[in-house]
Order: C-alpha cells, then structure tokens, then sequence
C-alpha cells in the first residue's frame, strides 16, 4: 500500500474545493491517542493521530471525497451522514469511534467555522423537538413505533430496550437482563404488597419481572402505542392483568400516590428544561418515606454545558428530543420543589457496551429479517452507526450509565 503525506495534489479535487478536504485532513493529523489509516480515493493512503498506549487503530476507506465536503460542512454530524450515504466504510466502525471520543478536544475544532452554522440550524430543527406533551408523544413514536417485530429482532427475550448488568463476562444477554431486573427490585426493596408506579413501560419486561417474582402490583405507563399494545398482551399471557395495570398516559398526567417508583433509561426523553416537572412528579407519586430508583444514561458533569448547545448523531437521527442528563443537572432537579435526597448512585458503563455489543451482534444475524421488514440499507447503516456509536461511548466513557436511588423525606 501507497502511504503518503497528504497534499492537495494526493486527491482529486476537481469536483469540490481542495480547501475542504485540506482543513478535514488538518483536524485529523492533530489526533493524539489512537491511528487511523485513511485509504483514499485513486489508491494512496494516510496514516494519521499518534500511537495509543492500548494500540488503539482502524482503518477508514473514503469509497467518495464527497464525505470530506460534509465533515468540512457539519463536523461530526457530516461524518455520520457520509458514513450512512456509503462514502466511507471500515470493518472496525467501534475502534474509529472509540478514537473520535478519545480526541474530542481536537475534533471539536471541526465543529467551528461553517460546520457552526449548520449546527446552527441542527440546533433549531432539535428546539423543535421539545419534550412538550404533544412533543413526546411525537418523539417516542419515531423511535419506538418502528415496528415491535423490529426490536424483536435483536433484544432478548426480556424485551428490555436498556443496559443490562453483565456480573460475569461469561453471561448471556438474558442471564445480564434479568440481573438488572433484580438489581432494580433490590435497589427499590420491593416487599410483597408494595404499590409502584412505573413511568416507562417499555414492552413491559420490569413489570412482569417484578409482579411474578415480588408479589407486588403495579401501574406502568407508556406513551407509545406499539409498546402499549405489547406490553398488555405479555401481561394477559402471564396472568398478571390482576397485579399489572398499563396505561396510555404521559407522566405528567399521572395521579395518585405510591409505595415506590422506578423509571429505566426513561428520563433520556425528559428534556433539560423539564428535569424539574419530572422529578416534581415523581415526588408527589411518591408516599412520603418512598424509594424510588431511576436508571439513566448520563452526560458526564464537566461536559454537560456544551452538550446542551449542541445536537449529536444520536439526537439527529435515532432519539428525536432526546436529551442525556448530567448527574449534577439531575440533582439540581430535585433542589427544585421537591424533598428527594440522593441515597445512592452506582454506575456500570462496561456493561452497557457490551449489553449493546449483543444487539449489534444480533442485529446483523438477522439483516434478512430486517430488511423484510421494510427497512433499506441506509437505515442498515443507521442502526449500525448507532450501536457501534453508544458502545463507544461507554467504553471510552464518554457517557455513563447508573441506578440512582432516590428516597423521599418520609416527613414532608
């Protein structure tokens, strides 16, 4: 192979400005933990970014210099695109992402510039998206109304769409799913008669979980129609339509008071500016001395204000209006009108990439069956995008995933 120090002459630049390609490839030789070696367009190569301590490399083929005018365009966010259009492949996509999060100090100077101003307008097109009433109800259907048979295909018998918890490497994804279930239940001391409210169902497999091996009842609310209808069916065919009660109600709407409260990668669909009402409703769902323990994927403190002023592959293309929390946002929340007190906080991010390592694996086992189900090779590549993407992240660390538990003072 042909390795050589880039020049404008090293490509063909005839179709678009080599100025674009030249500032793409001047962010990238600035790369300084992890290699990536480029396979260009007419044959030549270029290695950039500095040797990891891990051995961290990839490869990337640039199938079209197309990809080099959107990354000049949209940073991060025209890498995704190119990536989903084919204008470039790599048979290690993990490893390329796993080194964009080791070096987002010097990635995000691609973020400046024009590629600002179309995060400008990405911005604009998420601020549209707010998690209003009628805004959620729209967002969640996107994502989760795709088709149940679709999330069939990849999750595990639980229907669990949310980290598991891997104790042992050696684990299946079910074994790693039901472990969770019952970290959860222990965390929120579920005891036999216990009345909990649930806002998320999901497809219903915490409720199920809880309800056959607690004995406590409980009302689960969900606002997608997809998940509804599932989530009711398992529960008649368990048995359990005497112990589980689903509804169609956005957590805003809930009434009435609880034993406890649980909420499992839920609060991701919150939105910023609604963390209060939500941790507000939860305190007033909650019977004073209440338990209650949410799961949540979290943007870590120090990277959490940026986060905000931006839109990322995940909020563009796969969670419309979705929004990570920070830790310290989530606790500033509860400062306002509520009496929550933080009582525990325990985070598992290596189970989260490898929860997510099980559905991709998943996933491409069963191409065939997607694909019969309507879905084309670009959303192929978007779905495979975005696994590689989250996976990544929490391996690198670049976001989190905890089970926080809350208790309410048992006196106000």
């Amino acid at each position: 192979m042909n390795t050589t120090s880039i020049n404008q002459s090293s490509i063909n630049t005839a179709d678009q400005p080599g100025w674009l390609i030249q500032g793409v490839l001047r962010h990238l030789l600035q790369l300084q933990d992890g290699e990536l070696l480029l396979n260009l367009p007419g044959g030549s190569s270029q290695r950039v970014g500095a040797p990891a301590e891990d051995a961290l490399q990839a490869q990337v083929h640039v199938h079209n210099q197309e990809c080099f005018r959107k990354i000049a365009l949209n940073g991060s966010l025209g890498a995704a695109e190119a990536y989903l259009n084919g204008d470039w492949t790599t048979d290690d996509l993990v490893s390329v992402l796993r080194i964009f999060c080791r070096n987002l100090d010097q990635l995000s100077q691609m973020e400046r510039g024009l590629a600002a101003l179309l995060t400008t307008a990405a911005r604009w097109w998420h601020n549209r998206r707010r998690n209003t009433v009628d805004g959620s109800q729209r967002n969640i259907a996107e994502h989760y109304d795709l088709s149940n048979e679709f999330f069939q295909l990849f999750l595990d018998p639980t229907l669990m769409y949310s980290a598991a918890l891997f104790e042992r490497p050696e684990m299946t994804l079910q074994q790693a799913s039901v472990a969770k279930l019952d970290r959860i239940c222990q965390r929120l001391d579920v005891r036999p008669g216990d009345h909990i409210i649930e806002i998320g169902t999901g497809w219903g497999g915490w409720a199920l979980h809880a309800a056959q091996n607690y004995g406590c009842r409980i009302t689960t609310t969900t606002i997608s129609r997809n998940q509804y209808e599932l989530a009711q069916q398992r529960i008649a065919a368990a048995g359990l339509t005497d112990r589980v009660t689903v509804l169609l109600k956005d957590y805003r709407h809930l009434t009435g008071t609880f034993d406890k409260l649980v909420s499992i990668e839920m609060i991701e669909a919150v939105g910023h500016e609604f963390l209060p009402q939500y941790f507000q409703a939860c305190h007033n769902l909650l019977k004073p001395g209440g338990r209650m323990v949410i799961q949540a994927i979290t943007m870590p403190d120090h990277r959490y204000e940026v986060y905000r002023r931006s839109v990322d592959f995940i909020q563009r293309y796969i969670f419309p209006g979705g929004h990570l929390p920070s830790v310290r946002a989530m606790q500033q929340a509860t400062e306002q009108g509520t009496w929550l007190q933080l009582v525990e906080a325990v985070q598992f991010p290596d189970s989260y990439a490898l929860t997510l390592r099980h559905w991709r694996n998943a996933f491409h086992e069963r191409l065939d069956e997607v694909r019969a189900l309507g879905f084309d090779e670009r959303f192929i590549r978007m779905w495979d995008y975005y696994l590689c993407y989250c996976e990544a992240a929490f391996l690198e660390r670049a976001v989190h995933v905890g089970q926080f538990v809350w208790e309410r003072n048992r006196y106000c």
